[in-house]
């Protein structure tokens, strides 16, 4: 009898393509290897944005690389494993190619689902419980139609060597304040799930963003889970349909 598949993995945030990485082939062969790894027991796989360090897709032309990691996506979507691609901040520029090329579901927005015996709430985490009018102000031009149209009229040697540049430099700029825990008051996405809670409960609320692993129960019981990266920390989610556990892959 073969053993029905039921995991249900949880990853964000490799930055394929980031410039600041010094090996990036095996930087992509590493996040291969683990999907290759977890395809024998693995029902569905939710990727929580930013799995890319820049990504735009103009109207025949998508960012070249990244090929062994979109086609082991396209193997583990037609086996039949359900995959999950939530758009982050450096990545949101998907106009249709990853679902009509990967066969995938792509998400724009956050998701409140229910899997196993539990309540989630999944996003990628920008712009959630953000206060700073600086944070709000970029994630409305990335998001705006009209910017993004104005963006494309750029060849795309320019715009995506700008965009590239742009993240090397954000991503230089931060580097110092990520993979740090700020505590509960001061980390926005707790913020953001304890005010949810007040409307209305999950069990768990599923991130990335942060670059941290972590695992905070609130006092309504609701998991707020943080699941690291695949840039520094190397790390997941995996829900079984019953325990939501957090691990470092090897």
């Amino acid at each position: 009898m073969v053993e029905q598949k039921q995991n249900i993995y949880f990853l964000s945030d490799a930055h394929l393509g980031s410039l600041v990485v010094e090996d990036a082939r095996e930087h992509e062969m590493r996040l291969v290897r683990f999907l290759d790894k977890i395809k024998s027991d693995a029902k569905a796989i939710y990727l929580l944005g930013d799995m890319f360090d820049f990504w735009f897709e103009y109207r025949k032309v998508v960012p070249k690389g990244f090929v062994r990691f979109l086609g082991k996506i396209a193997e583990l979507s037609d086996s039949g494993i359900e995959i999950h691609f939530f758009v982050g901040n450096h990545d949101m520029w998907d106009f249709g190619y990853f679902a009509k090329e990967l066969g995938i579901k792509v998400h724009y927005e956050p998701q409140k689902i229910n899997l196993g015996d539990h309540r989630f709430f999944i996003a990628h985490g920008d712009g959630l419980g953000e206060k700073n009018c600086g944070v709000k102000l970029i994630q409305w031009i990335f998001h705006n139609k009209v910017c993004q149209f104005l963006f494309r009229l750029f060849p795309p040697y320019f715009g995506l060597g700008f965009g590239y540049g742009w993240s090397k430099s954000n991503r230089e700029q931060i580097s110092d304040q990520i993979n740090q825990f700020y505590g509960e008051n001061r980390e926005f996405l707790i913020q953001f799930a304890k005010e949810h809670e007040q409307k209305e409960h999950m069990d768990f609320y599923v991130f990335g963003h942060r670059h941290i692993l972590l695992d905070f129960q609130l006092k309504t019981k609701a998991r707020v889970v943080v699941v690291g990266d695949w840039y520094k920390e190397f790390s997941y989610a995996k829900y079984d349909g019953q325990t939501l556990i957090t691990e470092y892959a090897e």
